[in-house]
């Protein structure tokens, strides 16, 4: 059984979670699942690719999540002329000391909103791999450490839309989760005509964290309970990602950790100091899908990669790895 302390730790987990996704919904109306998974993925200590059509929300809603925590924020326009040290920084040549300094680029914030990220070049994409991977900044050989916390949340277009370059492989597979926001429903609409009707509610928003807090719930969920069987279920749904035929390639042991991750915070952020079947189940789509390519031959069959993981879920109901 789980001791007191231990509760007490993710009731505080508990608590600023809250505190955040209340604070957030002043702003997002009718995205609540949507807000939660995004800060699931920032007490994962992970990142987040927003992927929908323009106007649904999704610069708010990164704006809204950093005004919410004191902390840096940064937002980086990503245009086609835009070049790497524009994002991670340059060395330039002081004349006064002889000699060269570092200048920090927007990556070097607690918080990063990468805009229409895939408005970008594929050689500026990646300059934002070894941050989101490893927090820091490598410069003419000499690494910087980047603030912590440190989550860099990404907006795109869909992949049709003129002007857009793909992600690469890799510069998704940092990414813990891919979310779309989707439309609103009509009664959240007309009440988004309303408060934005009288001005702009971000403009309104106050920090209700600050990032000593953020740290210290990363730092507790990495240790809340993973039973034997829970882990046994995350391994068997991504080793059945590596032998479907609709897939290009399966998930790699990164995404087995990211999705283990995910759902030690959702769990924390239940109230509960141990992770569930479920917590599995429903995090596997947005921690997996958008690492798995589908093969040419399989796109008469699915739709989506979601589909084919969806599948896969099916034939591992939850009820086989409860008790």
């Amino acid at each position: 059984m789980p001791n007191s302390t231990a509760l007490e730790d993710i009731a505080f987990v508990q608590q600023t979670a809250q505190a955040l996704e209340t604070n957030i919904a002043k702003v997002i109306q009718g995205k609540q699942s949507v807000i939660r998974l995004v800060l699931t993925a920032l007490l994962s200590e992970g990142h987040v690719l927003l992927e929908d059509v323009p106007g649904v929300g999704k610069t708010r809603l990164a704006q809204a999540l950093a005004r919410s925590i004191d902390t840096s924020f940064k937002r980086i326009q990503f245009t086609p002329d835009l070049l790497p040290n524009d994002i991670t920084g340059v060395s330039i040549f002081d004349e006064a000391t002889r000699a060269f300094r570092f200048v920090q680029g927007p990556v070097f914030a607690s918080i990063v909103l990468a805009d229409e990220i895939n408005r970008g070049t594929p050689r500026v994409q990646s300059s934002l791999i070894e941050s989101m991977a490893e927090a820091m900044v490598t410069v003419d050989g000499v690494s910087y450490e980047l603030p912590a916390p440190f989550f860099v949340i990404a907006t795109q277009n869909p992949a049709d839309f003129h002007g857009t370059y793909p992600l690469p492989e890799a510069q998704l597979d940092r990414f813990l989760m891919r979310l779309t926001m989707g439309y609103p429903t009509v009664e959240d609409e007309k009440l988004i005509l309303d408060i934005h009707a009288a001005g702009n509610p971000l403009q309104e928003l106050s920090a209700v964290a600050h990032a000593e807090d953020i740290l210290k719930c990363q730092s507790l969920i990495r240790h809340l309970h993973v039973s034997d069987r829970i882990r046994d279920y995350i391994v068997t749904l991504v080793d059945a990602t590596r032998h479907h035929s609709a897939f290009l390639y399966g998930c790699s042991p990164r995404a087995s950790l990211a999705l283990l991750r995910a759902a030690q915070a959702s769990a924390a952020l239940d109230g509960r100091n141990y992770v569930l079947p479920r917590d599995i189940r429903d995090l596997a789509l947005p921690v997996l899908a958008h690492r798995l390519p589908l093969r040419l031959q399989a796109r008469g069959e699915c739709s989506s990669s979601s589909q084919a993981l969806q599948a896969i879920l099916d034939q591992h109901p939850v009820e086989k790895w409860e008790g």
